[in-house]
């Protein structure tokens, strides 16, 4: 690979940032893509004159000033409106994918928008809202078999050449308001987030200084788009100059990763922890855990004489990866710690980060030098963080101040000034800072288990010992009411191929399980035991961001109560 320093770019909207990295590096890839099942490329040169004849073309069909919609998977077109959009100081308003023909519907009419783009394999939803909302909002096809890209920018080249300085005239400034975010949730108590070029530019500089993003970086924009960590992602890599390339499906990221030379992968904890378990399980199936082993003693040892050697003696497992993977960045849920160590010992930097849609979305993140497993690592440069209402053990809301904060949240200034007091934003997460300035993730405030004699349970703590059982998929705390007491259960989910493989039945799999739970009740203080369990195979209620919706979750199991399906730790 191409050695290169990373360029710490300084623009104050996206769209500097997007024109700093084009004037810098016109010809190098900002985007690479297939096409007919060939891979093509935009380079930045070519995406800034994309953005203003598409751009154009928007403004002279009367989209100049408003709120654009999009909605589909994660792609070029899909980006470049959002560029087009918010270059020209226009609201980009991103939907989420997965949302039901009624949900975009209600989403749609809240957010004000005049236009919405979208990917023809949404036509039948978007017909949907059409047949009702025709009048007041617009529908245009962007990608598929009816996209009108072409057209789009045919159009726009046009009239740039014949002199329409229309579009190239709009000016975004620094506290336009850039996009608007939907927060997870239903769509009844989601909130829109409002978001400026002034928020998300500060976030970008502040990711840009940790210097550890190059022009050369190949990055897999795999995250969803309409959620903050994959659109702010994509721009940061962006606005430091790199290629971003996209995911043919889940089962081919392994594939992916070698036919574009993937050099960085943002991802959620499920995901990277699925990458590193197939990784294993292809080491244990060669019977190569032994030479593994040495590997990893051979290589501790060098690293103590000041010797890294960690991606020669592993070359084999990056080779499984793609040969050019080199950072893994992990978010939006905590990450296994052995999964973080595993991978940073085979020379492949793993670190996580933290933050929310509010914060545009950063707060805090581990350095490449400074890798604490368990951690969310430091304050970014602009940002504060405190801890507020500490208990015995120090943990506490954490409250953050910073120019990345919202502007607030759309027609709803009482959740507004309800979540920023005095310019500090309380995130509604548990957690603790040690003595060196590290952050550690405790748990959600409203997800905490107030027991009748006062003592606090956080589920995620006890969440993440039960995970580690190799055959628990998914788990999830609650509690029930009996004698006037809280008594605490635990629902898990299981793969089902696991009974037909271990030739069991599922009340088998809930005596291993019965077991399990009960030793690791005995490292728990006794308050904290969880003594009943359900267990399922079918996949709990996610987020596209695959955290579990608890209160859905919880719904569920209450309407779908089944007293053969419950089971205690002594059966």
């Amino acid at each position: 690979m191409e050695k290169m320093t990373s360029y710490v770019n300084d623009g104050k909207t996206i769209k500097e940032l997007i024109y700093n990295s084009a004037g810098k590096f016109p010809d190098r890839y900002a985007f690479r893509f297939k096409v007919n099942k060939k891979i093509t490329g935009i380079t930045f040169r070519e995406l800034t004159a994309n953005i203003e004849a598409f751009g154009t073309a928007m403004v002279q069909r009367g989209y100049g000033d408003c709120r654009v919609g999009i909605i589909g998977e994660n792609s070029y077109p899909w980006f470049l409106v959002f560029l087009s959009t918010v270059c020209g100081g226009n609201i980009a308003v991103p939907f989420d994918k997965g949302l039901t023909e009624t949900e975009l519907e209600t989403c749609v009419l809240r957010s004000g928008i005049k236009v919405l783009f979208y990917d023809d394999k949404y036509q039948n939803v978007v017909d949907h809202i059409k047949s009702i909302h025709g009048d007041k909002v617009e529908f245009v096809c962007m990608a598929g078999s009816t996209s009108v890209m072409e057209e789009y920018l045919k159009q726009g080249r046009n009239a740039v050449k014949g002199g329409d300085n229309s579009y190239l005239n709009m000016e975004a400034y620094p506290e336009d308001t850039a996009v608007f975010l939907f927060t997870s949730g239903t769509t009844s108590d989601s909130k829109i987030v409002m978001l400026s070029h002034h928020n998300i530019a500060s976030n970008i500089r502040d990711m840009l200084r940790m210097k550890i993003f190059y022009p050369t970086d190949v990055n897999m924009a795999f995250l969803p788009f309409h959620h903050s960590f994959g659109l702010v992602g994509c721009l940061v890599f962006l606005s430091s100059a790199a290629d971003n390339v996209f995911c043919d499906g889940l089962k081919y990221v392994q594939k992916n990763f070698q036919e574009y030379g993937v050099s960085v992968f943002v991802g959620v904890p499920l995901l990277v922890e699925n990458l590193y378990s197939k990784v294993m399980k292809q080491i244990e199936k060669q019977g190569k855990m032994k030479t593994v082993r040495f590997g990893l003693k051979l290589s501790g040892f060098l690293r103590k004489i000041g010797l890294d050697m960690r991606r020669k003696i592993f070359s084999e497992i990056i080779e499984k990866l793609g040969g050019s993977l080199r950072l893994i960045i992990s978010g939006a849920a905590s990450l296994d710690p052995d999964v973080s160590k595993g991978l940073n010992d085979f020379g492949i930097i793993t670190i996580q980060g933290y933050g929310l849609t509010e914060t545009s979305p950063v707060l805090t993140a581990e350095r490449p030098w400074s890798v604490t497993p368990g951690s969310v690592g430091t304050p970014m440069e602009s940002v504060k963080v405190r801890i507020e209402d500490k208990d015995e053990n120090g943990i506490g809301e954490i409250v953050v101040t910073g120019p990345n904060i919202m502007m607030g949240y759309y027609n709803q200034p009482e959740e507004t000034s309800q979540a920023i007091v005095d310019g500090w934003f309380h995130t509604g997460d548990l957690g603790r800072i040690d003595e060196k300035g590290i952050l550690f993730i405790t748990g959600r405030k409203k997800n905490v288990i107030v027991l009748k004699n006062g003592k606090n349970v956080f589920p995620e703590e006890i969440e993440e010992l039960i995970l580690k059982l190799p055959y628990v998929n998914e788990c999830m705390m609650f509690t029930r009411e009996k004698h006037n007491e809280l008594v605490l259960w635990c629902e898990i989910a299981y793969d089902s191929s696991i009974l037909e493989e271990e030739g069991i039945t599922e009340k088998d799999l809930a005596e291993r399980f019965a077991k399990d739970l009960a030793a690791i009740n005995e490292i728990l203080p006794k308050y904290k035991h969880i003594n009943h369990f359900i267990i399922t195979d079918e996949p709990m209620i996610k987020t596209t961001t695959q955290k579990v919706k608890r209160r859905a979750e919880i719904e569920k199991i209450l309407n779908s109560w089944d007293d053969e399906k419950c089971y205690n730790t002594v059966i």
